[in-house]
């Protein structure tokens, strides 16, 4: 097990007009489950592969346990990487598949078989050794992937989006198997995801990436409670936050019929004369006073339900989600009203979209 350190990591690839990485720093403990997420194209797998030497780093540093591997090749840096595709020799058996790098390693015939059982145990894969991987689902070849990478006993591990290759069921159940896998083993892993569902129920802590910039670092509850930037707030949430570009008023800012009452020190600290409003979707009221919203689509899932629909601000058309009761729901076309609960509110900066603390 070992720390992981990126030292203004910065990687460009030939050609482009922008940093595909740019200067990230970001500090990864001993035996720490941290996720990377983002949109396509964000740095994520780019930043990944840095890690594993599989991308080169043009400026700062790498280091892994303390030491620095920004020139190492991958073979010296003791880490494990899973990837979508599985990457299993088809004509090998599971237990063989599982245990060929330590055979390359030259471990012993017995410590293999060893390692390979306990892995196999820890995966549910114990009546599968013999098998070949085409006669395993896509859920239990993802599992011998991780079952090679864990028999290795490697410093870190380095996943890139693992489970984007099965079906939602499944990918519910692997995450599961993962989480519980690299608890067990308690050894430091790096996961790149761009499902921010995944992200924020698998990891210790989650670094929302975007442009190749680090927008923000922190626990999955963290960036939900306290979104650092408009990004972090759209980004991180299902369905996302309800953002709503309003002007501000004496004791607060104008949604409609009401003033949302704030602070006057925050209010002064937006500097503007519009602010930008976010709302949970679990956090607007409906019935009473509040913004008519015309519902065009209701969302049952059960005991919870999500109304999307629209509302007039001045000139400005708003789309809006909010979680209703979902053994009573509002029918589409009706027209409903919402408000935010008192406290619940997220504002931020309308220049550069920068959190203002309340």
């Amino acid at each position: 097990m070992a720390t992981v350190t990126y030292d203004s990591a910065t990687c460009v690839y030939d050609g482009a007009d922008r940093l595909a990485v740019d200067a990230l720093d970001l500090e990864v403990a001993d035996g720490e489950f941290l996720v990377l997420v983002g949109p396509s194209g964000c740095g994520k797998s780019t930043s990944l592969r840095m890690l594993a030497g599989l991308e080169r780093v043009d400026d700062g540093r790498i280091l892994i346990g303390g030491r620095d591997v920004t020139g190492a090749p991958p073979k010296d840096r003791d880490i494990a990487m899973v990837f979508q595709n599985y990457a299993l020799y088809p004509h090998m058996t599971v237990g063989d598949n599982m245990g060929f790098a330590l055979e390359v390693a030259g471990v012993g015939k017995a410590e293999i078989r060893e390692r390979v059982a306990e892995a196999a145990r820890m995966l549910d894969l114990g009546d599968h050794l013999d098998r070949k991987p085409r006669a395993l689902s896509g859920g239990q070849r993802q599992r011998v992937a991780m079952g090679r990478a864990s028999v290795r006993k490697p410093r870190a591990f380095l996943m890139d989006e693992p489970l984007s290759n099965l079906d939602v069921k499944l990918r519910v159940q692997t995450r599961t198997q993962i989480a519980q896998l690299q608890r067990r083993l308690g050894v430091t892993t790096v996961y790149v995801t761009h499902d921010q569902t995944e992200a924020m129920t698998m990891g210790d802590r989650v670094a929302v990436l975007k442009d190749g910039l680090l927008m923000q670092v922190g626990r999955p509850r963290e960036l939900y409670d306290r979104p650092r930037n408009l990004f972090v707030a759209g980004f991180i949430g299902s369905p996302a936050m309800n953002l709503f570009t309003l002007p501000v008023t004496d004791g607060g800012v104008r949604l409609g019929e009401q003033v949302v009452p704030l602070a006057r020190e925050a209010l002064g600290r937006a500097g503007a004369a519009e602010v930008v409003l976010g709302v949970r979707p679990e956090d607007l009221e409906v019935g009473g006073a509040g913004l008519p919203l015309e519902v065009d689509v209701v969302e049952e899932l059960g005991a919870d339900a999500y109304v999307y629909g629209r509302t007039e601000l001045g000139d400005r058309t708003h789309v809006v989600t909010a979680r209703v009761d979902g053994r009573r729901p509002p029918a589409k076309g009706d027209v409903v009203r919402v408000a935010p609960r008192p406290g619940s509110v997220h504002l931020f900066r309308a220049g550069d979209g920068e959190r203002i603390e309340a």
